[in-house]
């Protein structure tokens, strides 16, 4: 794995969550925290526990701290939301334009919730933090549509091909 290979992945990432922050931007604040199903109950309570794994993974990496668990009912409007997850991918960018692919490799030791220690390489944990985005997103997905909204088809194969069609 390579620092190419890290920023691909969060490319594609930032291009899925933008087609959800899209639609959650036209929510009103009932909509956004209105309780449906899935294991947070809510569009919000979900996107801000992928906010705050993703957040929590770049901070065990080396990258900015984050401090506490982020708590949904600090994010009672979709704009606080989007807002945070503009500063969190911008945080994510700036951790991986320092990255080299020999920090990739390096062990990096981390607990999760106060249990044992565990030690991973920093790609494989930044991989993971993108990869757990994706099972979320899933979720979300169903919230959205169970509302009545739709992000649009955010598989990796339309984000390949929509960069393809961008570079020609």
């Amino acid at each position: 794995m390579t620092v190419k290979d890290l920023e691909l992945l969060y490319d594609y990432s930032d291009w899925a969550n933008g087609m959800f922050l899209k639609v959650i931007a036209r929510f009103t604040d009932a909509q956004f925290t209105q309780v449906v199903v899935g294991s947070y109950g809510s569009v919000r309570n979900t996107l801000v526990h992928m906010l705050s794994a993703e957040w929590g993974w770049l901070d065990r990496c080396g990258g900015t701290a984050r401090g506490p668990k982020l708590n949904s009912a600090d994010y009672p409007t979709a704009e606080s939301v989007i807002t945070a997850w503009s500063r969190v991918e911008s945080y994510v960018r700036e951790f991986l334009s320092k990255l080299t692919d020999e920090d990739v490799t390096r062990n990096v030791e981390f607990s999760i919730e106060a249990g044992s220690k565990h030690s991973m390489p920093i790609g494989e944990l930044m991989h993971h933090a993108a990869n757990h985005a994706v099972h979320h997103r899933g979720q979300v997905a169903l919230l959205l549509r169970m509302l009545g909204y739709s992000p649009g088809n955010v598989d990796i194969l339309f984000y390949y091909g929509e960069a393809h069609r961008n570079m020609r």
